[in-house]
């Protein structure tokens, strides 16, 4: 008989690029049933689709005075969806549950039953928002607290690299694995360059605090050669910040919106372009650690690199020669970085990001992840 997987992530799974690779290996070990937004994604045999209009979080009123009060204990299963959640698998039996980020962790554990848990934390859960006052204050305790109780009775952790992974150990006193956001290996080459032009572009998620504007805003001072496409997913606001976005960029006909593309296809649609560009101030210490999706899609891609200095990826660009570092997270860092590419420049970085793709290609990661699941189907 097949192993029952239960894989919980409150996100929409067919757009969340992590959840989608992993929910392919677990598809591999055994029957999953999917707990999320959005519809059915591939690799699942059963899916209990979350009202999406439900907040992961306890944000209603009575949730938000126990945050204050710090009554934690309280509110672990009182949020809008995961109360729906708990409803939906009513008198399901799992062999393995799977639990996508911390705010997972208390549900994954109330319906094991006995199964072991694997927490996939993927980022460093207790800084998650902690740029926004109400997050930092009411949420970052209850993300400390939800891991201090559940990370030491869950069977297998893993995070999406060594840093994030060493905090969690040092904190919590949990072993954590890494499994990076690696996608697949893509057979593809540079793209030829188009004289005269540099065509940069950046893709992932249209929500706050990813520094867009001053994306946005250096491509605005730079000279004609420049032009900057966007593949942005829209967050769960109904595109409101997306449409911001578009006002700010609006005048300046070499900046273009594109509808998202899927996960899969990301990397052959980026492959039209120079450079892949990623500018975030490190207001929590998931940005100042970062090692994000975009930046294994742009190696696949075979595109130049221009990043902000988080060391994560800093250390790897450097070690592969894959682009450019800026001196430090400002708009005015991130011009003086693109203006003094060259032809010749953004050629070499683009030829090294293909010398490089295989290392940053997910097979490693698969191991990771196939060894985790032997482990507890096994046990």
């Amino acid at each position: 008989m097949a192993a029952r997987i239960l894989c919980i992530s409150f996100s929409d799974i067919a757009a969340d690029s992590r959840v989608l690779r992993q929910l392919g290996l677990l598809a591999e070990a055994g029957e999953v049933t999917t707990l999320a937004y959005g519809s059915r994604p591939p690799g699942a045999v059963t899916h209990l689709e979350i009202d999406a209009s439900l907040p992961s979080l306890p944000q209603t009123r009575g949730g938000v005075l126990k945050l204050g009060l710090r009554r934690h204990g309280a509110v672990e299963l009182e949020a809008p969806a995961v109360r729906q959640a708990l409803r939906l698998v009513q008198g399901r039996r799992f062999d393995l549950v799977v639990a996508n980020e911390a705010r997972a962790l208390p549900l994954a554990h109330a319906v094991a039953g006995g199964a072991p848990v694997w927490g996939d934390m993927h980022e460093w859960a207790p800084e998650e928002r902690a740029h926004v006052l109400p997050w930092r204050l009411l949420v970052k305790p209850y993300m400390y607290a939800v891991c201090a109780k559940y990370l030491p009775r869950t069977a297998a952790v893993t995070a999406v690299n060594a840093s994030i992974a060493a905090l969690y150990t040092e904190r919590f006193g949990c072993p954590v694995q890494v499994v990076r956001n690696a996608g697949p290996f893509r057979d593809l080459a540079p793209s030829a360059p188009v004289p005269g032009r540099t065509r940069l572009v950046h893709s992932g998620a249209a929500v706050p605090g990813r520094n867009l504007e001053g994306t946005i805003e250096a491509v605005k001072r730079l000279d004609e050669r420049f032009s900057l496409d966007l593949y942005l997913v829209k967050a769960r606001d109904g595109g409101r910040y997306w449409q911001r976005l578009r006002e700010l960029a609006a005048g300046d006909g070499r900046i273009t919106f594109h509808h998202a593309v899927a996960p899969e296809a990301l990397p052959r649609t980026l492959n039209q372009y120079d450079v892949g560009g990623f500018s975030l101030p490190p207001q929590t210490t998931n940005h100042h650690l970062m090692l994000p999706n975009k930046f294994f899609d742009f190696v696949q891609a075979r595109l130049a690199l221009v990043f902000s200095p988080s060391p994560e990826t800093a250390r790897l660009m450097r070690d592969h020669d894959l682009g450019v570092v800026t001196e430090d997270y400002s708009t005015a860092s991130l011009v003086r970085a693109l203006s003094a590419l060259t032809p010749e420049q953004v050629g070499r970085y683009k030829a090294n990001a293909h010398a490089a793709a295989r290392a940053h290609s997910s097979p490693e990661d698969e191991a990771v992840t196939r060894g985790v699941l032997r482990r507890l189907l096994a046990g």
